[in-house]
């Protein structure tokens, strides 16, 4: 739930098939006042396809509604936005996670961030490449692919090094899930599930060229990367569809 503090200003929240978007000028500012003050953040990435899995799945549609911010990710929902009137710029996670990166390093101090998901070897690759970039951050990294032992011993892992920023890239629903049931680990930390951020910041996917991304288009670059994904696009003419209707 959104937490009140008089040096943060609070969002205004704008609603799509009954799920909240926050909306601010600046998502990055917002967050990084939070992060250096120690107060718990859940954020949430929001695209139609996980709009319309929210509504097949009442748990999710419980996490997303309870998360402390939830931005406007995907180009469906800033359609869903501006057929309402409302015009509001998208803020896609990969650049929100990055841009809140940045922000740490451009500060004195030495922040923790956690990198965890994806496929074994990647978020290590993905954590050299912002240690690289940005030194005086320290990075804890782990894969994803966990047995139940190995999953305790990276709980307890957190617990006892308490990372300010974590990132979890276990890809919708799982990751929103595995927050919920392991914030109460880290209580003071950010929390962003990040999807495929990982493997693009370890090199081994790409991003759409910037023309598909700057016309909404990024969509049909990770269908053509991941062509099993066809199931789960068809998600989007359905939300396209209940855009219009509930208009």
């Amino acid at each position: 739930m959104l937490q009140l503090d008089s040096k943060i200003p609070q969002p205004q929240i704008f609603p799509v098939l009954d799920l909240p978007v926050h909306l601010l000028d600046d998502y990055v500012h917002w967050l990084h006042s939070r992060l250096t003050q120690g107060i718990g953040t859940h954020v949430v990435t929001l695209n139609a396809e996980m709009a319309m899995l929210a509504k097949r799945e009442p748990k999710l549609a419980q996490i997303i509604c309870q998360a402390d911010l939830v931005i406007p990710d995907g180009a469906g929902v800033i359609l869903y936005m501006r057929l309402r009137g409302l015009k509001h710029q998208r803020c896609p996670g990969i650049e929100l996670a990055e841009a809140l990166l940045q922000s740490l390093g451009k500060t004195t101090e030495s922040y923790s961030v956690c990198f965890y998901g994806s496929t074994p070897g990647t978020a290590v690759k993905a954590a050299n490449f912002w240690q690289n970039k940005i030194p005086q951050i320290s990075i804890l990294a782990q894969h994803g692919y966990l047995s139940e032992t190995t999953q305790q011993t990276w709980q307890d892992t957190l617990k006892q090094e308490q990372p300010q920023l974590i990132f979890v890239g276990l890809g919708v629903p799982r990751q929103e899930l595995w927050i919920r049931q392991n914030r109460h680990l880290c209580p003071n930390s950010t929390w962003i599930g990040v999807g495929g951020s990982l493997d693009i910041w370890a090199g081994t996917k790409t991003r759409a060229p910037s023309f598909l991304r700057n016309n909404n288009l990024e969509w049909s670059y990770r269908l053509y990367q991941e062509p099993w994904r066809w199931k789960r696009m068809l998600a989007l003419p359905k939300f396209f569809w209940l855009s219009l209707l509930n208009k």
